[in-house]
């Protein structure tokens, strides 16, 4: 597939916005055509909050879809939310450890993951959004893995640069628990 219609969202705070960026940014330095398009509820940090993100080998026609190939998804609202408009055949990563219910959906491939518990061992919480990414990247292999490497360099500066080894580790733990 050459064309990645991402929807990603959950509890503002989790890192749905960074997850977008981050791949965003890698589809550049993959020399792909690349959108992310921030949405945020009313309230900020607690509020849902979710991104589109396109990632294509064509130029992109516009960076909205209603209709996501592609859903990550970090709360129960977003769940319920998204999931009756992902595409037949696409892909939908879960975090498990927030989300405790099963999709109604059987005609979509489901990747789950206790994205905090790996966090956890990490060491930090915070990075479950990069575990989450991880398992997307595996499943979906949208961007090459030292794009995101490169993608988080450019993010992750000053003082939050020593965030950036925790980081890479979080997307590559990610990664292999889908294996």
């Amino acid at each position: 597939m050459s064309e990645h219609l991402l929807v990603a969202a959950g509890f503002g705070g989790q890192g749905v916005m960074l997850i977008g960026q981050i791949l965003a940014t890698a589809g550049m330095f993959d020399n792909k055509h690349t959108t992310w398009l921030p949405s945020y509820g009313p309230e900020m940090r607690g509020g849902t909050a979710n991104c589109t993100v396109v990632v294509s080998d064509e130029p992109i026609g516009s960076p909205i879809t209603n209709t996501p190939n592609e859903l990550i998804v970090m709360n129960i609202p977003s769940l319920i939310k998204f999931e009756k408009e992902i595409q037949a055949g696409g892909v939908m990563v879960i975090n498990t450890s927030v989300v405790d219910r099963e999709t109604n959906r059987n005609d979509i491939s489901v990747v789950k993951i206790d994205a905090n518990s790996i966090a956890e061992k990490l060491g930090n919480l915070k990075v479950a959004n990069m575990v989450v990414l991880g398992a997307y990247l595996e499943k979906t292999g949208t961007v090459t893995m030292e794009g995101v490497r490169k993608a988080l360099e450019k993010k992750l500066t000053d003082r939050k640069a020593s965030l950036l080894d925790l980081n890479i580790q979080a997307v590559e733990e990610g990664m292999k628990s889908v294996r």
